[in-house]
């Protein structure tokens, strides 16, 4: 009985840790309770129930024993849409019967573990190109490519420094679209810059949260309103951050 008992408990291990890393690393509420149930049901859970919010995940199974149900905080969420794969991936090998209980926890925990974001310098470089294109996206001069570029990685520096600094999302976003707002400003008085409306809009596209904007929308479609009105919030916060960074200097200088 305390084997069978263990076994039961250990399958919930895989599963919570299942949907701790695909809810840390971005994806979509729905998405996490489905995974869940699914590696449940594959190791021969007929019922178990999960409830999920940005900020916690509850997990239960039921048996013949007394139903056990366990609470894991969620502190930290990033985008990590790799991680969100690879577990997908173990997902289905449990599914097919590949994949035995510990071996899953062990692979999982592994993964928990692993620091598969691309390195800063790479990041750095995606942001400085992509807010250059984003100005060229939005009908701005290829005159001005070169400074919203500039403009776009310096931001993005801000925004690291500053979320290690300050742990609170909104500052470190408002910060960020300050000096953004501040160098765009000093591109176009200096004279480098002509387009000073294009060259912010190319330059806070980095800071814009896209994939928790679409996450938003595709819970409140699958039914999920709490997870889905959160998320909208936060990114609506995200967005006012922004704004409100650009806004002070416009209306300061």
């Amino acid at each position: 009985m305390e084997a069978k008992m263990m076994r039961r408990y250990d399958i919930m291990e895989v599963c919570l840790l299942a949907g701790k890393i695909m809810l840390q690393s971005g994806a979509e509420t729905y998405r996490v309770e489905d995974t869940m149930m699914r590696i449940a049901a594959s190791y021969g859970i007929k019922e178990s129930h999960s409830y999920v919010t940005p900020t916690g995940i509850i997990f239960s199974i039921e048996t013949e024993e007394p139903t056990k149900t366990k609470l894991i905080r969620i502190n930290e969420r990033s985008t990590d849409l790799e991680k969100v794969t690879l577990v997908n991936s173990l997902s289905r090998q449990i599914s097919k019967g590949h994949l035995s209980v510990e071996e899953a926890f062990h692979a999982l925990e592994k993964l928990d573990e692993s620091d598969l974001s691309y390195p800063f310098k790479l990041q750095l470089l995606a942001a400085t190109i992509a807010s250059g294109c984003f100005l060229i996206m939005f009908l701005g001069s290829w005159n001005d490519f070169i400074p919203a570029a500039i403009t776009g990685g310096v931001g993005y520096i801000c925004l690291i420094y500053f979320q290690r600094v300050v742990p609170i999302k909104f500052f470190s976003e408002f910060l960020a679209s300050l000096i953004i707002g501040m160098l765009a400003f000093g591109f176009v008085q200096s004279g480098l810059g002509h387009q000073l409306d294009k060259i912010v809009i190319g330059s806070v596209m980095p800071l814009v949260p896209g994939l928790l904007i679409t996450n938003a929308v595709r819970d409140l479609m699958a039914g999920h309103l709490v997870s889905g009105l959160s998320k909208g919030a936060e990114a609506f916060l995200t967005a006012f951050a922004i704004g409100g960074g650009v806004a002070v200097v416009f209306t300061l200088l």
